[in-house]
């Protein structure tokens, strides 16, 4: 049996055609049986992952997320017990950076496939690192990536965009990252940061611009800020960008989708098991792109091997 969460919102509306044209018809025809879930509103991810998990008294529970890497996170937040669930992914959103990095299907039809042809192949579920996020109150887990400041005020913006829908309908998604990132970029105020790693000296940056602490290589439809990182080895990758003119930005940004952003002064890769920042002045804060609440201070952490997922 396969416990299947729907967005339907996701790629602009578009999941639940996907859902209904595709999707359903395959395991129908295939005779799969499944369990179909459809979020309505904000927080109804979570319920049902938790729903469904909650009930799990085995680890043969098989989830499948059919949305984006924001519903990736909400079924995070809900999922009661890691080690009883197996994780499939048929990505329906804009940025797609899970999918990106581990090699899943665009297409929604093979990504199904995909997930079944690994029903008896067990070396297919990946042991996946899993990272948290402290920030006063709010506690949230993290597949892909966690940040503070420019690329969280990025993702605010994002959210909010009704020209990124026009731009998911004729494939350039990305392209709403891209701008908002330019005009955030100038937007930005001066803001210093202490950046603690593990049990290190604290790094001071008096310019800080942003931090992404990241489990894979990819965040914000496509930028490879972290090209070494790898969602297995039990720790964070962070591309932490800071004392840097703004006109430097302009040209290190589009070297990013890339990974060659590092041969920039200004722009440094670090590696932890925990990470501490404290920042002047509240920032914006994101998970997987779900941009949070504004903060000055967070912990962030990885879990090793948390996570089984489907590749």
């Amino acid at each position: 049996m396969y416990h299947i969460i729907v967005n339907p919102a996701s790629r602009s509306g578009r999941g639940r055609l996907i859902w209904k044209e595709t999707i359903k018809p395959a395991l129908i025809e295939r005779q799969i049986p499944y369990k179909a879930y459809f979020s309505k509103k904000a927080g109804d991810v979570a319920r049902l992952a938790h729903k469904i998990t909650s009930q799990a008294d085995s680890d043969d529970l098989r989830l499948i997320i059919l949305g984006g890497d924001g519903t990736v996170n909400e079924t995070l937040q809900g999922i009661s017990s890691f080690a009883h669930v197996v994780i499939g992914y048929i990505p329906t959103g804009s940025s797609n950076d899970l999918a990106r990095d581990l090699g899943i299907p665009r297409d929604p039809l093979a990504a199904l496939l995909h997930i079944l042809s690994a029903e008896k192949d067990t070396e297919r579920i990946r042991l996946m690192d899993r990272g948290s996020v402290i920030s006063g109150q709010t506690k949230r887990s993290f597949a892909v990536s966690c940040g503070l400041g420019f690329d969280a005020a990025v993702c605010a913006e994002a959210m909010q965009s009704k020209i990124k829908d026009t731009l998911n309908k004729i494939g350039l998604g990305k392209l709403t990252y891209l701008g908002i990132a330019l005009k955030q970029l100038f937007a930005a105020r001066p803001v210093s940061c202490r950046l603690y790693l593990d049990e290190r000296e604290p790094i001071y940056i008096k310019k800080f611009l942003f931090a992404a602490a990241m489990n894979h290589r990819y965040e914000g439809g496509g930028f490879k800020f972290c090209p070494d990182a790898d969602d297995t080895d039990g720790v964070l990758d962070l591309c932490v960008v800071g004392n840097i003119p703004k006109i430097v930005i302009l040209f290190a940004l589009p070297t990013a989708f890339f990974g060659k952003h590092f041969l920039f002064p200004g722009v440094n890769h670090y590696s932890a098991e925990h990470v501490r920042l404290e920042a002047s002045a509240p920032l914006w804060l994101h998970t997987d792109g779900e941009a949070l609440e504004k903060t000055k201070m967070l912990e962030i952490d990885c879990h090793h091997g948390d996570i089984r997922f489907i590749v």
